[in-house]
């Protein structure tokens, strides 16, 4: 599987399993309990798959980066979570980063 495939998968997984934590209630709730224990077994998966040929901290930074910027949009948007001037700033640099590692790095491979 492609290194980066794997790793968007990875975000993608990380994503729901954040989104369905937060409609848990805690753990109070069964079915999205449950979808957050697949969908973070399932991200840490294509994560390790991603780590075959990705080195682990340009790896990371994006999985963590893109999956905050992207859990940031699906609080705004689902959960009506409010987000200020100094909070959309912090978001577009984490996603600036995620962008420079992304397309400008050379420490991609290890």
């Amino acid at each position: 599987m492609n290194s980066w495939l794997a790793l968007a998968l990875a975000i993608g997984a990380e994503v729901i399993g954040t989104s369905a934590l937060k409609a848990s209630a805690g753990f109070s709730r069964l079915w999205p309990s449950l979808l957050v224990v697949l969908a973070y077994g399932t991200a840490f998966y294509f994560l390790s798959m991603a780590l075959r040929h990705l080195s682990v901290g340009v790896a990371y930074a994006i999985w963590s980066g893109a999956g905050t910027v992207l859990i940031t949009v699906i609080g705004v948007l689902l959960f009506r979570e409010k987000l200020d001037l100094a909070g959309v700033r912090g978001i577009a640099l984490i996603l600036a980063g995620v962008l420079v590692l992304n397309l400008l790095s050379k420490t991609s491979a290890h």
